[in-house]
This record gives C-alpha cells, structure tokens and sequence, in this order.
C-alpha cells in the first residue's frame, strides 16, 4: 500500500489589512503558485482561503477564481472551509461559531458549485467542545497539528492519518498535520522531505501524512518569491512528487478521508501549534519556559518528555494584552444585542452579524511572530465592524431625536461597572475603578473607536533589540525606543505632576506622579439632568502628604458632537502649589502624513500628529485628519500647559522590528493654588467633529 501524502494549503488576509498588502500578497504567492500547479494536474491540493482574501478575490481577481473554478471541476483542487473570518473559535460565543462555519459552508459552495466537507481551524487553537459546534455546521473533518495528538498520549506512529473526535454525541474526523514537514517545506531541498516521507514509508506503509500550513510562506515571506518561483524550488519539489508517484499516492484531504479508516478515538487538549502556546505565556513564564527548554533538550529524554512539557492557552492572550480583551468584551456585548434583536427586520439583522463576523477576526488579537494587536489597522478594523453592527440594529429601531441613553453594567468583565453615555454621535464609555477614565469613545458616522489604543510593554524579543541581535530594523535607534507604560493609555487620566516636568519627560515616562489618582478607583453616580446625561466621578487620594478630593463631571447632550468635563479640586491646602494635568489619548488618526496635523494658536497646521507639541500658555488645540474627515479640539476653559506627543510601540513583523504609532496624547497642565475655600476647577469641551466624512458619505450616495 502506497504511502498518502495530502498538501494542504492555508491563504489569509485579515479584514481590515491595506490593499496593497493583499496585491503584494496575490503577485508574489497566490497567483504564481496557482499557475505552477496548474502545470500538473496529477498533483491535488486541499485549499483554504479565509472569507476576508475570498471576498477580495471575488471584488478584484475574478480571473484567478475562474482558474480555480476550473481545477475544483477537474477535481485537482478540494475547497476546504472554515469560519468565514477566521476567528479564534475558543474565543467567540458558540452561535457565532456555527453562525461563521455554516455561512461560509454556503458562500463557497455557491461560489465553486462544490461540496465543503472540512474547514480549517483558524491558528490551530482548539478546544475539545469545538466539536458539536463544527459537525452542527455541516463539517465533516478537520486538521490540527500532530503536536496536539501526542499531547494526548497518542503513539508517534498513530498520528499518521485521522481519528475520530465527539462532543455530546456529535462526530468529527481531525487529521493530524505533520510538524517536521512544516521545518522542511519550502526550506530544505525538495529531496529532504522525499526522504523524510519515504522513512515513513518503510515504517507506516499505509500512512496518510499531511502537510498542512500558510500559503503565504510560498512567496510572501522574506526571500520566498526568489527561493520558491526564481530558484524553483516549487517546480522541483512538484517534479518530485509526479516522479514518485510508484510509492507516493496524491490526494486530497476529502479524499483520504473516504478511502481510510479512522486511526482510532480521540479527545484532544486544549492546544494551538507550539509556538503559539509560547506566545500566550506571561513575558516572565516565557523566558523561564524557553530556558528551560533549551536546557532539557540536551538531555538524552528529550525524545519523551517533549509531549508532555505544554506551554499557555490562547485565551491568555486577554490577560497579558487588557486591549485584547477590551475588544473581546465589546464584541460579546453586541453579539449578545443581536441575538436579542428579534423585532428587528431580518435583512438588516443579517447584514448586523455579518459585520460582527468581520469583527471577529483572529489577527489583531494576539501577537507573536507577525505585528497582530501591534497594527492600529486591525485594532481599528474590529472596532468598525463591531459600530457598523450596532449602528445597524440602532437604525433598525425608530428613536426619538436627539436620543439618550446611560447605562451601567460589567461591559468590560473585570467585575466591577463601567458606565456607557450615548446618543447618535457618540458612545463614551468610562472605568470608575480604573482612574476613573474614558477608555472607549465611538465615532458613529465614520465607525471609529478614538480610543483603541496600545500601552507600551515589554517584549521577550526586546532584549534582542537591545544587543542588537537578531532581525531585521525596519527604523534606526528602536534600542533608545524602547519604553514602557504602566497605565493603558487612555482618557481623562489625573496626573499630579513634579514642577518643570519637560514634554520629553513626559513622553519617555522619566516625570514622577506624585498622586494615586492615575489608575485610582472612583466612585460614580449617573444622572439624567435638564435632558443631558451627567456622569459624576470622585475619588479621595494623596498627593505627597495632602488628602484631597478630585470631582469630575462628564455630560453629554442628546444633540452633542462631543463631552462637556467639568473637573473640581477640593480640600487643596492654601498656599501650596500643585501641578495637575489631565491626560488625553487618541488613536485611528495616522502619523507620518501631511493631511494628518495639528492646529493651535492661529496655527492652521502646527506639525504631523507624531510630532512633539508644547505649548506654554493656550486654551485650544485640535488634531485633524483630513482622509478621515475628522477633526477632534479640546478647549480649556483655563489656560495652561498644552503638552502632545507620540505612543509609538517597538513591535515586530515578518520583515523585522518596526517602530508602530499607536496613539497622539494631548495633555493640557496647571500650576493651580486653591481659592479661599480650598478649591480649584476648570472645564474642558471635547468635541468630535465629522461633519467633513459625512459631507463624503452624503455625495457618495
């Protein structure tokens, strides 16, 4: 009996990636491996393209589906499925599971008049009550990495092929992707994994082995254009393979399927591919993980151990990054909202989800290898499908105008309330536990989170940066970059400041605080006032040795554009001067351009939103990003200080470590002395104005 070999590939783009990172994609990998595969059409392919890249096919290469239409009707090409996407299924609640999988069942099933029967599992992350959800979807097999089948106590040579998986009486088929081949393919010579598959041959003679990963390594990753399609390696290991065909018998994944039996009964731990489960781990578990690893690899029980030494769970990703799981917490919120919304029209209902999908996509919400939630694109892209779907089941339901709503509840699960103001501009939402801040403010009209930021931390590749070891630098002194925030870089943060702190202090966080109001919790009373909402916070702290009260009023109108604060400072001791300031953050507004600046002080543009500001004496600044059409202004009722500068995070990507703008912070300050009753006070009026992006969707329509 021949030995089964299944290629399998895996092409993504996430939703929200920039246009030309997809072109880039389609001329360096999907296309030329397309068209080399059609040169031999004795060798089959099991195919997965995520939802995001398919649409983008169907918009914009409609010549390349028609080529793979025809290799689906030759039967050389199986269309694999899976959640429309890509989402961390683990992550996202089980109706949406079925909800991603059966849609895209269908979609691609329309679109290539074929039978879906297997899906892929997006970044190997699996949990064992997957499986009732993906067989109630309409899927028949999946695959995930050998690594999660010897974590389960499987013999080495029983990963050769699929077993069976159940979940409340539900089956599903799980074949187990081979790690070496993922080491071999496309680095070493085609003849190593020849070599590799005919040891395996000698040993398991009916054994299916599966190679299964990124399409993307075919031509995307650094040096693989030139390795795979200009020094051929592609056309070699094909020539290969129809060469040994007398011992190596081709076939899908559907295929291999029909024509074995099942290995045996499984139950899997929760798991994703090795590296992955080493990223999920705290920095310090990372480093201890790591050298401990390298240290038992040269033991002589390596061999044995290996299977049983696991690293951490994906969903540990929302504990090391909170943005992470800020996004997480928003995302069930309206995905609850649509499962409620059963008054609302199905149509609409529909397209809700399918935004919500969007949403949901994996790439931005871990970081390993690739930028993910270091790249303010996909952070954004969440936060614009998830307003896209509420606006949607908002405008589904007839409201009055000028419309208000407050509310408190749990909506970030840290277990204490958050509070939400809204209206038909706006949705603020703030954390009296932490500071008392604004840590999610949304745009309607141009579905943007101007809080969707990143805090700076560290990283284990950092030490690398520092030796100056190891990957390629996107940018020049990223060693002198290199800070860290031990706040979230939010809004309407409380400082208590050292005298003459510089901007530069500031930024490259060298000021010392000298109150406990920063991440301080607050207690909080929501009003509805005069047809406004008035969100009152307060806290008791120090400053040094003084006990003093900070007040701060937020209200928001039915027909406001923005947030009216009234900040109050009590029981101040006379004659003694405090320096306050009040921290601002805003992300969504790119750095780096000339249509993306300041303006202040009879300055009409006043720099580029990454450049340093310190203005000594000013009531007014605003930034502008003229491709958004969005301009956001603080007005202080008081002059003072008005200090701004750049977040930028030090990050790596496929193609090195890169300096990345995560937000512009705008931070007016106060030297303040209390009046006769030990107070001070002063207001601010942020408005957001996208007047000029309206005016664009307007003549669009």
């Amino acid at each position: 009996m021949p030995l089964r070999f299944v290629f399998a590939l895996h092409n993504h783009q996430p939703v929200g990636n920039f246009g030309h990172v997809f072109e880039h994609a389609y001329n360096v990998s999907y296309r030329p491996f397309l068209e080399l595969l059609e040169q031999y059409p004795e060798i089959p392919l099991s195919l997965h393209t995520s939802g995001p890249l398919m649409e983008w096919f169907v918009a914009h290469k409609p010549d390349y589906l028609d080529r793979l239409r025809r290799m689906v009707r030759r039967g050389q090409v199986e269309i694999v499925g899976g959640g429309f996407y890509e989402p961390i299924l683990p992550m996202i609640p089980p109706c949406d599971r079925v909800g991603q999988i059966s849609s895209y069942k269908s979609y691609l099933a329309n679109l290539f008049e074929a039978d879906v029967r297997g899906m892929w599992v997006p970044e190997r992350v699996w949990e064992q009550n997957l499986v009732s959800d993906i067989a109630d979807a309409g899927i028949e097999y999946t695959v995930l990495d050998d690594l999660h089948f010897r974590q389960a106590g499987v013999e080495d040579g029983k990963t050769f092929g699929y077993h069976l998986s159940e979940d409340n009486g539900r089956l599903l088929r799980i074949f187990a992707a081979a790690e070496p081949l993922r080491y071999l393919m496309p680095y070493r010579d085609p003849n190593e994994t020849l070599g590799y598959l005919g040891d395996l041959a000698s040993r398991h003679p009916d054994a299916v082995v599966v190679f299964a990963d990124d399409g993307e390594k075919f031509g995307v990753w650094p040096e693989m254009y030139r390795h795979c399609y200009e020094y051929g390696w592609l056309r070699r290991f094909f020539d290969a393979l129809r060469g040994n065909r007398h011992w190596i018998q081709l076939c899908t994944l559907a295929q291999a399927l029909d024509e074995t039996k099942p290995c045996g009964r499984i139950y899997l731990p929760d798991a994703s591919y090795r590296e992955m489960t080493e990223w999920a781990l705290p920095l310090g578990r990372l480093n201890d993980y790591r050298g401990l690893t390298g240290e038992l690899q040269h033991d002589h029980r390596w061999g044995r151990l290996q299977r049983f030494l696991r690293a951490g769970n994906w969903r540990n990703f929302k504990a090391r990054y909170p943005e992470t799981q800020e996004m997480y917490a928003r995302m069930l919120q309206v995905s609850q909202r649509i499962q409620e919304a059963t008054d609302v029209d199905g149509n609409i209902l529909a397209q809700a989800r399918q935004e919500l999908y969007r949403a949901q996509c994996n790439c931005p919400w871990w970081h390993g290898t690739f930028g993910g939630i270091y790249l303010p694109h996909l952070r954004g892209a969440v936060y614009e499908h998830l307003i896209e779907a509420e606006n949607l089941l908002l405008e589904a339901r007839p409201r009055p105008a000028n419309w208000l709503d407050g509310e408190t509840a749990d909506f970030n699960l840290d277990d204490t309330p958050e509070v939400c103001l809204q209206n038909a501009e706006l949705a603020a939402y703030f954390h009296p536990e932490c500071g008392g801040s604004l840590y999610e403010l949304d745009v309607r009209a141009i579905r943007l989170n101007l809080l969707a930021t990143l805090a700076r931390r560290p990283e284990a590749y950092h030490d690398a940066i520092r030796h100056h070891h190891g990957q390629t630098w996107k940018q020049g002194g990223l060693d002198r970059m290199l800070q860290y925030d031990d706040y979230l870089r939010k809004s309407l943060i409380d400082h208590f400041l050292e005298p003459n702190v510089t901007v530069e202090q500031l930024a490259t966080r060298q000021e010392r605080e000298l109150g406990d109001f920063v991440t301080g919790a607050y207690q909080h009373r929501l009003d509805r006032i005069n047809g406004e909402l008035r969100l009152t916070l307060w806290r008791d702290g120090r400053v040094g040795d003084h006990n003093l009260r900070v007040t701060k009023e937020i209200r928001l109108a039915g027909d406001s554009d923005g947030l009216e604060v009234r900040y109050i400072l009590d029981n101040l001791p006379r004659q003694t001067p405090f320096h306050f300031a009040v921290e601002f953050n805003f992300a969504g507004l790119a750095a780096g351009a000339d249509d993306r600046y300041f303006y202040h002080a009879g300055q009409t543009r006043a720099g580029q939103l990454q450049s340093w500001q310190d203005l000594s004496n000013a009531d007014r600044i605003g930034l502008v990003d003229e491709w958004r059409g969005l301009d956001v202004s603080l007005t202080l009722s008081r002059r003072g200080a008005l200090r701004a500068f750049p977040i930028q995070t030090v990050s790596q990507s496929e193609s090195g470590f890169e300096l990345v703008h995560q937000s512009t912070v705008v931070l007016p300050q106060w030297s303040i002395e209390a009046d006769d009753h030990g107070r001070w006070e002063v207001s601010m009026n942020l408005r957001v104005d996208a007047a000029q992006a309206l005016s664009r969707l307007l003549s669009a329509a």
